[in-house]
């Protein structure tokens, strides 16, 4: 089966293109491939550009996994946190290609990453966990209280508002929006220059000094937040 990840090298930037012909969902396969991609990209590559498969960015955790139980889904959201922790502390800049859907954990994918480029069509962008029985874990509140405006935070995490991606842009799930033909280019357009233009050393140790300690606080306490996660709200 090809891999649901497909890494490219070109200036600098690594070009990760999520794409398992579908909706782009997190299992086990596409999780364990970002994880060697961004192994690949930290040894080679001065930034990351991260795009989705046009009209899906991703939907989450494959729900097929997590409805086969309870101790199931725990291990595939305790893997997932571990990924978008890596991510959030990535040593090298991170751009989002949001070329379509981005819910749930897609959404926290986005929250995770640098800069988020969107496309201007109708999609949609949000945490639905609440209004279909799930919690969100810690991690996924953290995220959303470090990169979501204030005003938003409420409606975003608690009352499970889904945002089309102008609206994405004003809660902080995005930070712009182009037509579907120019998303590419942009993203790694500004992959390449963010790439060029900031120190390694400088910017690893001042992605730690800013997120160090709350990745390290999620990771430690990552199995009691999911002992009270459920799928089906019980």
């Amino acid at each position: 089966m090809a891999s649901p990840i497909q890494t490219t090298f070109s200036d600098g930037v690594a070009v990760l293109r999520l794409d398992d012909g579908k909706a782009n969902a997190l299992g086990h396969v596409t999780i364990d491939a970002l994880f060697d991609a961004l192994d690949r990209a930290e040894a080679d590559a001065d930034a990351v550009a991260l795009i989705g498969r046009p009209g899906r960015f991703s939907a989450g955790f494959d729900l097929a996994v997590m409805k086969e139980g309870a101790a199931t889904a725990q291990r595939l959201v305790e893997r997932g946190a571990q990924l978008l922790m890596r991510i959030y502390g990535f040593p090298r800049p991170v751009i989002a290609g949001c070329t379509g859907h981005a819910l749930a954990a897609g959404a926290l994918l986005l929250l995770s990453c640098d800069a988020r480029v969107g496309v201007d069509t109708d999609v949609k962008i949000g945490l639905p966990e609440v209004g279909i029985g799930m919690p969100l874990p810690r991690f996924g509140v953290e995220l959303a209280r470090d990169r979501l405006t204030p005003r938003e935070f409420t409606r975003a995490t608690m009352l499970a508002t889904i945002y089309s991606p102008v609206e994405a842009v004003e809660a902080g799930f995005l930070d712009e929006v182009v037509s579907p033909v120019d998303l590419e280019e942009r993203v790694i357009t500004l992959a390449t220059q963010v790439g060029r233009s900031l120190h390694r050393r400088g910017f690893g140790i001042t992605r730690t000094n800013a997120r160090g300690a709350t990745i390290d606080a999620i990771l430690s306490g990552l199995s009691a937040d999911l002992e009270s996660f459920s799928v089906d709200g019980s």
